[in-house]
């Protein structure tokens, strides 16, 4: 019997039965790995760290896009930075509003990789309406010119090719590229753990620095350590109250995102509210 096993500290792992190893490679950056499995389908790792799978990609996919988009109308320029399994570009392209999407990735690797052998969620990737750049996304926003009406960091945790990311400049620049009224969102750590929260903290605490507004909501995704996950919320000008088309949203037949979840996921529990303030 064979298992997948992430430390998720110390003393608490998480463990998968898996069918078998279907691609590996070390690129440039990393260490990839895809693997088949009884429960969760097929599942992406990144040095030993679950990054994404095929049955509950859907809530971390769907809570980092449909929460800016039906905050802010009218999108219509958006930079991903990361997301190379393809999941937030393919949420975004569910708006036929939206003009284009500039996704930078570092590791073409890995985008390469998910649209051979994670279709269901890459397979968005091609759109003409998406422009992949393999570059550093700290580099990017540091020398573009061009403006954006919503950043979206989907990230790596803190650690390795991901840690640039999290960096108080790197937010300036995202700022400084943000339309007048634009959201940047970013994947944010779980507030259970202490690794995990002393981020989580450090994260808030830069983007509050930054930006006139500055949260975080939450998801449950079981995958990822403790369940219990956060996403930041920075804007220039909005507050985080729902402001979609419901009939839109009602079309587009999501499978956890609603406008009831969106006012939950805003409502912290006491204990996430106190190690940020």
């Amino acid at each position: 019997m064979k298992w997948f096993t992430e430390y998720w500290t110390d003393n608490v792992k998480f463990s998968i039965r898996i069918k078998k190893l279907v691609y590996t490679k070390e690129t440039k950056f990393q260490k990839l790995e895809i693997y088949d499995s009884y429960e969760f389908g097929r599942f992406l790792t990144l040095d030993g760290y679950m990054m994404v799978n095929e049955k509950d990609e859907f809530i971390y996919h769907e809570m980092i896009v449909h929460v800016p988009m039906n905050v802010k109308p009218n999108v219509k320029n958006v930079l991903v930075i990361g997301g190379g399994d393809g999941g937030t570009v393919r949420e975004l392209l569910r708006y036929n509003d939206l003009e284009s999407i500039d996704m930078v990735e570092i590791d073409e690797e890995v985008v390469r990789a998910c649209q051979e052998f994670l279709p269901l969620i890459a397979h968005k990737l091609n759109d003409s309406k998406v422009n992949l750049i393999f570059a550093d996304g700290i580099e990017y926003v540091a020398t573009t010119e061009k403006s954006y009406d919503l950043i979206i960091v989907d990230s790596t945790d803190p650690i390795g090719p991901g840690a640039s990311l999290y960096k108080n400049q790197f937010y300036k620049d995202c700022y400084r590229i943000l339309t007048e009224d634009g959201i940047l969102v970013n994947q944010h750590e779980s507030p259970y753990f202490d690794d995990t929260r002393s981020e989580m903290k450090k994260i808030n605490k830069k983007l509050r620095a930054i930006f006139p507004l500055a949260t975080v909501y939450q998801a449950f995704i079981p995958t990822y350590p403790s369940g219990h996950w956060l996403f930041g919320f920075a804007s220039k000008k909005f507050t985080p109250d729902y402001r979609g088309n419901t009939d839109l949203l009602a079309k587009l037949k999501l499978r956890y995102y609603n406008q009831e979840v969106h006012k939950g996921s805003f409502a912290l529990p006491n204990y996430v509210k106190e190690e940020l303030r």
